[in-house]
């Protein structure tokens, strides 16, 4: 058998718009706290495989020892529509987050540029009395986030 790989993870990037918008949206309404900027040049176009000059803002975001990267493409700009994917699509679905209140936390989204996915509200009993609840949102770029209560 082949020996482990060494390896510790390092962060989620997530490409952006609107830099500004999606730095209040994830610090102010996630309470992401920002920890890191950079600006990165075309020095990268191979290894992250965009062709021609590159012009990109990286700010590295962290909560709860999760550290995501939001990725703003000064140039040559992004690519693909600002709407979440289908659950069942491969690849990465969703960002989960816990909160002590599923509505609050679903107003705060709705309040920074995020959607609430109100389709998506479900309320679970469960076996020992307590309550779950869960809701689907977006931020401002559609990328999932969900909001859920659970008890302990």
């Amino acid at each position: 058998m082949a020996a482990a790989v060494s390896l510790s993870f390092s962060h989620v990037g997530i490409c952006v718009s609107d830099l500004e918008r999606s730095l209040r949206f994830y610090c102010e309404g996630l309470g992401f706290e920002l920890v890191d900027s950079f600006t990165v040049g075309s020095e990268f176009g191979r290894l992250m495989e965009v062709a021609g000059e590159i012009v990109l803002q990286s700010r590295f975001i962290t909560r709860d020892g999760v550290r995501l990267e939001l990725l703003r493409f000064d140039s040559p700009g992004f690519e693909g529509p600002a709407r979440r994917r289908l659950m069942n699509q491969l690849g990465l679905t969703h960002l989960s987050m816990r909160v002590a209140d599923v509505d609050s936390a679903a107003a705060r989204i709705q309040e920074l540029g995020g959607h609430v996915l109100q389709h998506t509200r479900s309320k679970f009993n469960n076996p020992d009395g307590s309550s779950s609840d869960f809701v689907y949102c977006t931020d401002p770029d559609g990328v999932r986030i969900e909001l859920m209560r659970l008890p302990g």
